[in-house]
């Protein structure tokens, strides 16, 4: 009887298991969504920034754009790239709700998760420095602050 009562806890706890991996999988997807929506919205953001500047005249402009800057082309590729990945990783995790046992595809969620992470920070952090020149400049190297001239691109 001791041997049927524990094998009973055991389906018990397994089926409690077998929830808590679901809840798990349903939260990953769910912060995959909201992952590709913040980082396709970050790219759009970025690369539909222009803005004009009149220089003495209104028939002589300068113009600012995104890809101007090597930092801001490559923030608009790298959250591209994630973006692309979370598209094609939100059948992975579809795959782990479905089956809530398995563990390899995790794995490899989380290997490509923090690599993923990794260019997001590389070029989130490139970019914040170019953009901290923009605001502040550089007076010993005689690099002037662009934002007093270039409002709403800034």
């Amino acid at each position: 009887m001791d041997g049927v009562e524990l094998g009973a806890k055991d389906s018990g706890s397994a089926a409690k298991a077998g929830r808590a991996n679901r809840g798990v999988a349903v939260l990953d997807f769910i912060l995959r969504l909201v992952g590709l929506i913040a980082t396709l919205a970050s790219a759009i953001a970025m690369a539909t920034t222009d803005e004009s500047l009149p220089f003495f005249t209104q028939f002589i402009r300068f113009r600012a754009e995104y890809n101007d800057l090597p930092t801001f082309t490559f923030f608009v590729v790298a959250n591209a790239i994630v973006s692309g990945y979370f598209v094609l990783s939100l059948a992975l995790s579809i795959f782990n709700i479905v089956r809530s046992s398995a563990q390899k595809s995790r794995v490899v969620l989380i290997f490509f998760d923090a690599a993923m992470l990794a260019l997001l920070t590389a070029a989130a952090s490139a970019t914040a420095a170019i953009v901290y020149l923009a605001h502040k400049g550089n007076t010993s190297a005689n690099w002037f602050a662009i934002c007093q001239q270039y409002n709403s691109f800034c």
